[in-house]
């Protein structure tokens, strides 16, 4: 059966030249968002230190930008699109974690990945080790974060990382979700079935090619021991907004053809819309019908 699906907005930090180099998301806190998230479940905000047309664009540091919004805009869920593990010391990622959550009222949910962009690593002086540490890492990462929100006095020792008796009061009821971002099947989506509440994962190709990864985190939660059906499955979709009936239409086709193969949550990437009108029409057109 069909689940009602969740709609995320990723606002773009970036700043070029379709934007007159200045920060999307800045000039969508005032100009867009007000209208368009009363439609939507969550806000989304990525996470890299420069972009991906000229470098000398602006782009905004995701941790400030997304708390900045968290306070300006209170009715959505919040989550970064995703943190790179190495970027953040998971101990300090923890704390970080827990007070956005406490300040948020239970709306923060962590968003993190193995991180893959080696030069940008490499320009801020990260080490950048092979897939199989990075991930091994995250799975270290998300262990304290969770040890961190629920104890008082936690302590872990891994391969990578170690904490001894780090504190992250105050502890929050409920603690964060974690959503992981993550698309190999060898390592990625298993470590999503052992560890996540949400998968963030593409949407390419063929929906075979989509349920085949999808079935790969669900075999990994039940071999686990936990619940596959507990797992959200958000899907990132860059798509130009609706400006007419037949676009609309043809969104909701797409959405229903992806929800009706397991997709809980689309999280869009409208770029950078010039007015409320197209975004009002997609609330009207495409979220309302999907939600019946």
């Amino acid at each position: 059966m069909a689940t009602t699906p969740k709609f995320g907005w990723l606002s773009p930090v970036i700043g070029n030249r379709w934007s007159d180099h200045r920060p999307i998301a800045a000039d969508q806190d005032t100009a867009i968002l007000p209208a368009a998230l009363p439609h939507f479940d969550s806000l989304w905000i990525a996470d890299h230190f420069y972009g991906f047309d000229q470098k000398t664009d602006p782009f905004l540091e995701a941790w400030t930008t997304l708390t900045w919004l968290a306070a300006r805009h209170p009715s959505v869920d919040l989550c970064h699109h995703v943190l790179g593990v190495g970027y953040r010391h998971p101990p300090l990622l923890a704390k970080m974690a827990a007070t956005l959550q406490y300040l948020s009222g239970g709306r923060f949910v962590l968003g993190i990945g193995a991180g893959w962009r080696e030069p940008e690593y490499e320009a801020y002086g990260y080490d950048f080790p092979r897939p199989s540490v990075r991930f091994a890492q995250l799975e270290e990462a998300v262990t304290i974060c969770r040890l961190m929100w629920a104890e008082a006095d936690p302590s872990f020792e891994g391969r990578h990382y170690r904490i001894d008796g780090a504190a992250a009061p105050p502890l929050t009821d409920p603690p964060p979700r974690v959503c992981i971002g993550a698309a190999g099947e060898k390592v990625g989506l298993p470590l999503v079935g052992r560890l996540a509440d949400m998968w963030n994962g593409p949407f390419k190709g063929e929906p075979e090619d989509f349920v085949r990864r999808r079935d790969i985190v669900r075999r990994s939660a039940e071999e686990a021991g936990r619940d596959p059906d507990a797992i959200e499955v958000s899907v990132t979709l860059e798509r130009a907004l609706p400006e007419s009936d037949e676009d609309s239409s043809r969104l909701v086709d797409e959405l229903a053809a992806k929800r009706d193969v397991g997709v809980d949550h689309f999280v869009m990437d409208f770029g950078n819309p010039a007015s409320t009108e197209p975004v009002l029409r997609f609330a009207e057109q495409v979220i309302a019908p999907l939600r019946g």
